[in-house]
């Protein structure tokens, strides 16, 4: 299994007036191919300053990041938002979605910086992905006429749109009711199943025990980094009130 992910004494540094802040203090991990990881820690430990590194918008002090083998340190801005672009699918706590576009068309957004596919191929694409997601039948619905957890369906579908190599996940759940969010868990479970690399920021204990691995971080460094047996999500929601959302 191939390392998507490998991060070498990783260190972000930021100047605020005459101080300095380590935000990361020398972090070292990998992720392989087809893990499913959580990334947790109190805000201010220094997850949010990893997510940005992870998701090439921004770079370390020091250290060195590979994403699917290709180094990001000495990438121009433009390297780096192609990279984006083509190897990571983002997940938003907001959903980020366009509030006039439908849920198709929101989908085959990041599909326009491709210019090697037709628009036919586009809307093949981002069906085939609202379809992996369970929303088959709500493609030309606005964001207004879903709920939240559908909004975040159509979030995730336009993350894999692309075919990325991991997808990064930013409290994703964090706006959702217990069963929404276990149903949205149950879903990123089913696509790790199929193979999709994963890793999942959030500050919930209860949401990192659905993942395989969770690494903790604490005033810059990593605490903790353990392989967990994870729980089935599906099995959560067995008793838990239904709600609009299936």
């Amino acid at each position: 299994m191939g390392e998507i992910i490998k991060i070498k004494e990783l260190r972000r540094t930021f100047q605020m007036g005459n101080e300095e802040i380590h935000a990361l203090k020398g972090i070292s991990f990998g992720i392989s191919e087809g893990e499913f990881v959580s990334i947790m820690g109190s805000s201010g430990g220094g997850k949010s300053t990893l997510l940005n590194i992870l998701g090439c918008l921004d770079r370390p002090t020091s250290g060195e990041y590979y994403i699917d083998g290709i180094s990001i340190s000495k990438r121009t801005r433009a390297e780096l938002a192609t990279l984006r672009n083509r190897k990571i699918g983002f997940i938003f706590q907001s959903y980020n979605l366009l509030a006039r576009t439908t849920a198709l068309e929101n989908v085959e957004l990041p599909l326009l910086y491709n210019n090697t596919l037709s628009s036919k191929e586009r809307k093949e694409r981002a069906m085939h992905a609202l379809s992996q997601v369970g929303l088959q039948d709500r493609m030309e619905h606005m964001p207004n006429q879903l709920s939240g957890g559908q909004q975040q369906r159509v979030a995730i579908a336009r993350a894999l749109v692309n075919d990325p190599v991991i997808l990064l996940a930013d409290e994703a759940t964090g706006n959702l009711d217990t069963r929404t969010s276990y149903e949205i868990m149950s879903l990123f479970q089913k696509l790790n199943l199929k193979g999709k690399t994963i890793a999942f920021v959030t500050h919930e204990p209860d949401i990192a025990t659905f993942t395989n691995r969770i690494i903790q971080l604490r005033d810059g460094h990593i605490i903790k980094d353990t392989e967990v047996e994870p729980k089935l999500a599906s099995e959560m929601l067995v008793g838990l009130p239904q709600n609009e959302d299936y």
